[in-house]
C-alpha cells in the first residue's frame, strides 16, 4: 500500500470533519453502515449472491449498494489490469469507496475475487467496525464447470494470463465472518444467513 504520508510531504492536506456523524446519517436511515465483502474464486457464486442480497434486503426497506468487480473495471478502475500491482490497487480503491459508503451509513456489498490476504485485511482496517468477510467457497472443479464467463476455458487455453486459481495464486481467507460453501448450498440459505449476520 501507499504511504499516504510520501504524497503530501508538506501536510497540506488535512481531513475535512463536519456536523454530521456517521451516527446521525445511520439515525436517518434507520440501519447500521456496513460491509460486506464477498471473496472467493471466479464462478464460485459471488455476484450471484450480492444481487440476491440486495434484492432482499431492499425489499426490506433498507439503503443497499453492490459494488461488483467487473462494474467498477468499466468505471473507475477501467485503467487497471490483472498484474499483481494493478490487483493490489484495484483493491484499495474499492475499499476506500466502500469505507466511505458505509460512513454514508449505506450497507455495502462488495464482491471481488480480492485473492489475497493482506489486501482483504487492509479492507477490514479501512472500514473499520462493521466489516465481514464473507467466504463464497467452491471447489476449483465446480467452478471451471460452472465457468459462466469461459474464462476459464480461455485461461487454459493460454488466451489469459495470470488468472486466479489457474496461473495465478487465491489465499483463502483464514478466519472469514462467514463461509457459503456453494459447491452444496443453496442461494436461498446463503442469503439467510447473510441477513442473520447484518446487524
Amino acid at each position: 500500500m501507499t504511504d499516504r504520508s510520501s504524497q503530501d510531504p508538506q501536510g497540506h492536506i488535512v481531513w475535512s470533519s463536519g456536523k454530521v456523524t456517521r451516527e446521525d446519517r445511520e439515525k436517518l436511515l434507520g440501519q447500521h453502515g456496513c460491509v460486506l465483502w464477498f471473496t472467493g474464486l471466479s464462478g464460485s457464486g459471488k455476484s450471484t449472491i450480492a444481487i440476491a442480497v440486495e434484492q432482499a434486503l431492499a425489499a426490506t426497506g433498507r439503503l443497499v449498494y453492490r459494488l461488483d468487480g467487473d462494474n467498477l473495471r468499466h468505471g473507475l478502475n477501467r485503467d487497471l489490469g490483472f498484474s499483481p500491482e494493478d490487483r493490489k490497487e484495484n483493491i484499495r480503491r474499492v475499499a476506500e469507496v466502500a469505507a466511505l459508503l458505509a460512513d454514508a451509513g449505506v450497507i455495502t456489498l462488495v464482491s471481488f475475487i480480492s485473492p489475497y490476504r493482506d489486501l482483504r485485511d487492509f479492507a477490514r482496517q479501512r472500514v473499520g467496525d462493521h466489516f465481514f468477510e464473507v467466504y463464497v467457497k467452491a471447489s476449483l472443479d465446480t467452478c471451471r464447470k460452472r465457468d459462466p464467463k469461459g474464462l476459464y476455458r480461455k485461461a487454459d487455453a493460454g488466451e489469459i494470463k495470470l488468472f486466479t486459481g489457474v496461473s495465478a495464486p487465491y489465499e483463502e481467507p483464514l478466519n472469514p465472518d462467514l463461509v457459503l460453501d456453494t459447491d452444496s448450498g443453496s442461494i436461498a440459505d446463503a442469503v439467510k444467513q447473510i441477513m442473520e449476520l447484518i446487524p
